[in-house]
């Protein structure tokens, strides 16, 4: 690890109490591998027309170093079966440790 902070992320991802186990697979296809990933359920606001809508949002979280480039498409396998699937563009976070994205149940 190059820093503390470094150190400090990679230790709670492999926090069970923090993170899941989950198989990313890219474009949703293939064997797929073994990662960690932290859920976020935050709320997000839809517009429509005049009036805006507050709705359950799904996001989750994964190291850079475990998934160097994810995409829309991929798929991410908890470990009770559910299957999320990637939305949108991933961003990272200042450090470039972390993909955070937006990701939607199948």
């Amino acid at each position: 690890m190059e820093n503390a902070f470094a150190f400090s992320v990679a230790m709670i991802f492999r926090d069970p109490n923090m993170s899941r186990a989950a198989l990313y697979r890219p474009g949703g296809e293939g064997d797929g591998a073994t990662v960690r990933v932290i859920l976020n359920a935050p709320d997000a606001v839809a517009n429509f027309g005049n009036g805006a809508f507050v709705v359950d949002a799904t996001a989750l979280s994964v190291q850079v170093a475990e998934v160097a480039s994810p995409k829309s498409g991929d798929t991410f396998e908890l470990d009770d079966g559910t299957v999320l699937e990637v939305g949108g563009d991933p961003k990272r976070d200042r450090e470039r440790l972390c993909w955070a994205m937006g990701a939607r149940e199948l």
